[in-house]
Formats: C-alpha cells, structure tokens, sequence
C-alpha cells in the first residue's frame, strides 16, 4: 500500500512508522520523502465489527496491546515528532467562544499537559479503524499522527469510536476506562481525564470546521461525570 503525506503531521507519522520498523506497526518497504510503501493487511477480522457485534470489550483488550506494543521502548533515538502540546492550542480558542463543557476538556487538558507522565512517542490516532489484523504477524497499527507525550493520550480516541451508538451506550465509557486502567497500568482517573481532553479536542475540530460535535462531545460529558471534575 502507498501513502503520500499530505501534510507535516502525516510526514511525522511517515517517520515514526519506520522507526517502529514494523514491530506494532504495518512494516516500512519503502520509505521517500512523503511517500511511504506499506506492508497490506490481508485479512478479514475487524475491530470495528466486534465493537459493534458484542465484543466491544474484547476489540478494546486487542487495541490496548496493540498501544502497548507502540509504546515499549526502543534503544534509538525517535524521530523528530509534534509535541502533543501543539495539538492542544486549538482547544482554547473555540472554547473561549462556546464554553460549557469544552470549558472543562480545556482546563483537564492543561493540568494533564503541565505534569505529563510517560511521556513516549505517540500514534496520535488510535481507533478501530487503525489497528489491522495482519494474520500471523498480530494486530498491527497503521497511520500515525508521529506526536510525542504522555502514553494515557493514546488510549483516549477508543472511547469515541467506533460510532455514536456503541461510543455513547449505558455504561460503555465506564466499563472501557476499567479495562484501560487494567491493562495499561495507568490511574482510571487519569485515563477518564484524557478522555475529557481529547473528547473536548475533538469537538473543538469539527465545530471548527463546521461539523456537528454531538459524538465527542457526549463523550466529554459522560468522562466528566465518571470522574472527578464537574462539567
């Protein structure tokens, strides 16, 4: 598979793809510039599907490792890569003009960028759609961002996919930040803060664009509620 980069955070993640030199990720053939020549996955299992035909929890349990793997150290130096503080400029704006709940995204996201704990290089944009079976090479990761932060980041986009129902369902937000808290080994209010921060980023974007936010920011609203920060 060929992908051009179209833009300098696709080129980061064009970068951090071959320095993961295909462990966790879809391997590097080729690398060019902003051209990037991939390993295709070949086989038929998606996580998608089992979010949405009752294996939610089971699809989570696969990406977790999936993050895991991405995150293990590598004993070379990492690429130069966007600090995921530069993402987050583009929050405060549009909460400036809207308020409510991207007011609390906002201000859990600036405690969280001000004391970042392991901080690793980061995909920037894990879901469902981006973590492929490759068959007996495992669930292989594709199309980074290429960020650098805190690794709690990563987790965060799971909870507003793979869609609006399955995202928003009774309990959902709840039961994956459990099994987030378990199998990354990181704080559950910590793991529902990211969740506050990137749901309010992720609105931010699509208000921006014109976009209707109502999936993010539902998200934002059942992460406030399940932790200690009120909307």
């Amino acid at each position: 598979m060929l992908k051009i980069a179209g833009v300098a955070e696709e080129e980061s993640g064009n970068a951090l793809m071959v320095w993961w030199n295909g462990d966790g990720a879809a391997s590097v053939l080729a690398h060019d510039g902003a051209a990037l020549l991939l390993e295709r996955a070949g086989e038929t299992r998606s996580l998608v599907a089992m979010a949405q035909s009752g294996q939610d929890d089971q699809a989570t349990c696969i990406l977790c490792e999936s993050v895991a793997r991405l995150h293990s150290p590598r004993n070379k130096p990492t690429p130069p890569l966007v600090p995921l503080k530069e993402w987050f400029r583009e929050l405060q704006p549009v909460t400036d003009i809207h308020g409510g709940i991207l007011r609390c995204s906002a201000d859990t996201a600036r405690k969280l960028l001000e004391d970042p704990q392991d901080v690793v290089a980061l995909h920037g944009d894990i879901h469902h759609g981006n973590v492929l079976d490759f068959g007996a090479r495992g669930w292989l990761a594709i199309d980074p961002k290429g960020l650098h932060g805190e690794r709690g980041f990563d987790y965060a986009n799971l909870f507003t996919n793979p869609d609006f129902d399955t995202a928003t369902a009774p309990g959902r937000v709840g039961q994956l930040a459990n099994i987030v808290a378990q199998m990354a080994g990181i704080e559950r209010e910590r793991v529902l803060r990211w969740v506050l921060a990137w749901s309010g980023l992720s609105a931010a974007w699509h208000i921006s664009k014109g976009d209707a936010a109502d999936l993010p920011l539902t998200v934002a609203e059942i992460a406030a509620s399940e932790c200690s920060v009120a909307s």
